[in-house]
């Protein structure tokens, strides 16, 4: 009796895809030939079509009939509302974990703090990327309201390439450590309106850190 060959899903491979987009591996503007990506996956186009729907379908890739696919890369006016958005979206979730978390997630966001001071010191780019979503899926959670948390996540993986970009900026980790500092400051505290300010304030550095590598 023949063993039953695994195949790839066209999910399988939205999901490989979305990480290499989302990773920065496969820069924004990068052209997803069909043919080459069936040969790599060792698979018929079919699933691949398939997977570049479900991509375009969550922004992360534009397709156009009668053209190739490619990794969304927005125009500067698209890109701003995309930030001014995120800017909003995540100021609410740490307003609201100001006043919403519980002791447990309090403790838990000042240790991955603490965690990320040391990333930092090692000039880890990799791990401190790892650890800053952490710390945001954290702030999401901790705001306790399910429906932000699902709309911030997904606009956050829209941008992700975007962001993901800032850590390659000279001294950023450390910077970036401070500012989620004045964010975890405010939330201990309970002050619902610094945590918003001091996570707007971050949100916009990130946007003119990316603007500037971009001119560099």
């Amino acid at each position: 009796m023949h063993k039953a060959i695994a195949r790839t899903s066209a999910e399988d491979i939205r999901q490989q895809l979305a990480a290499r987009i989302i990773s920065g591996e496969l820069a924004p503007g990068t052209p997803l030939d069909e043919t080459g990506l069936a040969t790599e996956f060792a698979v018929s186009r079919t699933p691949i079509r398939e997977a570049l729907r479900l991509l375009a379908a969550s922004g992360l890739v534009d397709q156009k009939p009668h053209a190739r696919a490619l990794v969304a890369k927005p125009d500067d006016s698209k890109l701003a509302g995309m930030f001014a958005v995120m800017a909003h979206l995540e100021a609410l979730c740490a307003g609201l974990s100001a006043t919403e978390m519980t002791a447990a997630e309090r403790d838990g966001l000042d240790s991955l703090h603490a965690h990320m001071a040391g990333v930092v010191h090692a000039g880890n780019e990799l791990a401190y990327a790892q650890a800053n979503d952490d710390f945001h899926n954290a702030i999401y959670d901790g705001a306790h309201n399910a429906y932000l948390s699902e709309i911030t996540r997904t606009t956050r993986q829209r941008l992700q390439p975007f962001r993901r970009a800032q850590f390659h900026a000279l001294q950023r980790l450390s910077r970036s450590h401070r500012e989620h500092g004045l964010i975890l400051e405010a939330i201990l505290q309970g002050n619902r309106g610094e945590a918003e300010k001091a996570m707007s304030s971050h949100i916009a550095i990130v946007e003119d850190v990316y603007h500037r590598l971009m001119q560099e």
